[in-house]
């Protein structure tokens, strides 16, 4: 799909009111009730509990299979392995037809959507009815799901009632209970008639030959047990070694996904059950079970996917997601959904699926703080990315643009000429409100600020580093924002760091990190940038390295080692700078923090999280202590105080129509403190956030914790 269709779908994603108010409402919810549904466990533990259960059985895939298959096959249950989805649709269709099967129920089932099973039963011309109460809402729709656990959760009961009268032919009100009566006659009707059930599944229990379902609606007991003949479509990432290891995921699955503590039904099948038949006779039901690759065994040996197997599909990765949020699963996703979709659909339908939704992925992590198997979605999403870039190439002016970036002396070069070029536009004000043409799309959300007349580079000469016996020295990367646009913070770092005893340098070959790069797909360019840096900072002959950008702070500490890894030397020297990289905040504390000291003067602030900063580095304790010590300073914690701002790097470029949104979130929660000062220690943030506070003319500053050192502490 081009460019431009997915760019419609999403602005149609966004003016639908019920779409956004749904899924808003859910999501500004889940955390809350998710935290409530765990007390009095340990998630973390619990997590751990199923990382080891799913790992193990990965590892021993094939051990796993022959054990299950082994086990239901002597309880009578007949064993399929089909190593694409053709061939599972194949057995199944083959064997509906040589049963003479007219009617089909199924249960919730993931993987026969992944396959398009349904479409091929009804090309045989058999009736294949779903039972989940949302499938079978989306099936009369002529939709897919929107959400893995939650499939219509897009629509309203208004909505509903509609479909239900349109094709049941009757009016229906849309009152919840009178359309859940509605749905349980008509499905009884099916369920009546049904030749077969296809049911998906939650575990596979490789000792017994054990399937596990866990549902809401008991949909999957009638369809297991009511029909002559039943059949599971099972992917082999489904297997735990027993019923012990099963545990943890039955106490996770319900807790994550929907934030009950328990599902109302715990279906377990172990071999067929009786079959009541017409003429009164009672046997055992013709019970197959179809195991299915598709893809999974390439993603499990992919050394960069393999820990995919760990997921137990609970789908909490969508509902923490800002992208989600806003504009669903028909958009960000094709069959699976949201975070975890991007990368299922890449191995188990097309890489080409995946090309427009990945891009939504702000790499803000959050989905990686909640999933199940500890899987670090957002790292695993850019792996994606930066393969469709190698695969595909980016398109013209954005690759001419990040070639610009890695090279150093002309992107600096251009940078100095942009500080007098943007007069025009600044009109000696340090922010551009409003820019022409096919430019004014950068302003839309909020104004931009202008680059400095003279960059940290240079300011850094004439700061007179009064530090007597030195204790060490400190290389400062400045990254873009803070060498170009604000240099103040780079002020304030010297000077937090030369109260700890420590001379600073600014080493002049450093140039950008090579984030924008990465994040846009651009692994060759990010591997310059890594090369120029690793070589320009010199770890070996500092204490330290410091940076006050998180997303310069992750990229020196972890992504160049990724980068250069292929070049022995050059892998050494990145570890060297990895164990010496800290960002501002988190040495400034670690090296003991500040006295308490300051100018006293009341000042009412509140703290936003960036996204790198807690949860790439772990770092959100050590910046409010910091602050709490300059005297005068009150620190009042605003909502979702994590929540991303929208900036992204390129994405508040790429997507504002996605960034907006939320940056309206986050000013709207910095209001609600009533505080003066937003402190953050990210100067992305710093330029996302100022710029939509000034759009509003907000009263309220924006302050790198670094500028608050320098201006409420510093003597």
């Amino acid at each position: 799909m081009a460019d431009a269709q997915f760019k419609q779908q999403i602005e149609n994603a966004l003016e639908n009111k019920t779409l956004r108010g749904a899924l808003g409402r859910f999501v500004d919810t889940y955390s809350d009730a998710r935290e409530k549904a765990y007390e009095g466990y340990d998630v973390e533990a619990l997590r751990d509990q199923v990382v080891e259960v799913k790992a193990y059985a990965a590892e021993h895939l094939d051990e796993m299979i022959d054990k299950f298959e082994k086990a239901a096959t002597a309880r009578g249950a007949k064993v399929y392995r089909a190593k694409t989805g053709e061939d599972a649709k194949r057995y199944i269709l083959e064997l509906a037809k040589k049963q003479n099967v007219q009617h089909i129920v199924k249960s919730k089932s993931m993987a026969s959507e992944e396959i398009h099973l349904n479409q091929t039963l009804i090309d045989a011309g058999m009736d294949v009815q779903e039972t989940d109460l949302g499938e079978w809402i989306i099936q009369m729709a002529g939709q897919r799901p929107s959400h893995m656990v939650m499939p219509a959760i897009h629509l309203t009961k208004e909505e509903v009632a509609d479909e239900f009268t349109k094709n049941l032919h009757y009016h229906n009100d849309p009152e919840i209970s009178k359309l859940v009566k509605t749905a349980r006659a008509e499905m009884r009707k099916k369920f009546m008639e049904a030749d077969m059930g296809i049911s998906g599944a939650n575990i596979a229990v490789a000792e017994t030959g054990t399937l596990m379902m866990v549902t809401n609606e008991g949909n999957a007991c009638l369809t297991s047990t009511w029909p002559k003949t039943h059949v599971f479509l099972v992917g082999i990432e489904k297997f735990v070694n027993n019923f012990e290891d099963a545990s943890s995921i039955l106490q996770m699955l319900p807790r994550n996904g929907t934030c009950q503590q328990i599902t109302s039904y715990v279906t377990m099948v172990t071999g067929p059950t009786p079959a009541y038949y017409p003429d009164g006779t009672i046997k055992d039901k013709d019970f197959h079970i179809v195991l299915m690759d598709n893809g999974r065994r390439k993603m499990y040996e992919d050394e960069k996917f393999k820990k995919t197997f760990q997921c137990i599909r609970c789908a909490a990765c969508l509902n923490v997601c800002p992208a989600f949020q806003l504009v669903g699963g028909h958009v960000y996703g094709h069959i699976y959904t949201g975070g975890i979709g991007i990368i299922l659909t890449n191995f188990l339908n097309s890489p080409d699926d995946t090309a427009n939704p990945q891009n939504l992925c702000i790499q803000c992590g959050r989905c990686n703080e909640v999933c199940a198997g500890r899987l670090n979605i957002s790292e695993m999403i850019l792996e994606v990315r930066n393969r469709i870039g190698e695969q595909k190439g980016l398109p013209f002016v954005q690759k001419f643009a990040l070639d610009v970036v890695s090279n150093r002396r002309l992107f600096h070069s251009l940078l100095k000429i942009a500080s007098k070029a943007q007069l025009p536009f600044s009109k000696g004000q340090p922010m551009i409100r409003h820019l022409p043409m096919f430019l004014s799309g950068l302003t839309k959300n909020g104004s931009l600020p202008t680059v400095a007349d003279v960059p940290f580079r240079d300011v850094i000469k004439t700061i007179k580093q009064d530090v007597k016996n030195p204790k060490g020295t400190i290389a400062f990367f400045g990254g873009c924002l803070i060498d170009f646009v604000y240099p103040h913070i780079g002020e304030g770092v010297v000077r937090g760091l030369n109260e700890k005893g420590y001379k600073v340098t600014f080493p002049e070959g450093q140039s950008c990190c090579g984030a924008p790069a990465s994040y846009m797909g651009d692994r060759l360019n990010a591997r310059k940038s890594a090369v120029i840096n690793i070589e320009a900072m010199n770890a070996e002959d500092v204490d330290y390295v410091v940076s006050a950008c998180p997303t310069c702070t992750h990229a020196l500490k972890d992504s160049f080692r990724d980068l250069v890894a292929d070049d022995p030397a050059m892998l050494k020297r990145a570890e060297e700078l990895n164990r010496k990289t800290f960002d501002f905040s988190k040495l400034l504390y670690d090296l003991g923090g500040l006295e308490p000291g300051g100018d006293g003067k009341p000042l009412k602030i509140t703290y936003h999280d960036s996204c790198h900063l807690k949860r790439s580095l772990g770092v959100y304790k050590e910046q409010r202590e910091i602050l709490k010590n300059i005297n005068g300073i009150e620190l009042v914690e605003m909502k979702d105080s994590d929540r991303c701002c929208g900036f992204g790097g390129s994405y508040s470029i790429k997507f504002p129509e996605m960034a907006g949104p939320m940056l309206e979130k986050k000013l709207k929660n910095i209001n609600n403190t009533g505080a003066e000062v937003v402190a953050v220690d990210c100067p992305g943030c710093l330029m996302q956030i100022t710029g939509g506070l000034d759009k509003e003319n907000s009263p309220v500053k924006v302050m790198h914790t670094a500028e608050l050192v320098l201006e409420k502490w510093t003597k």
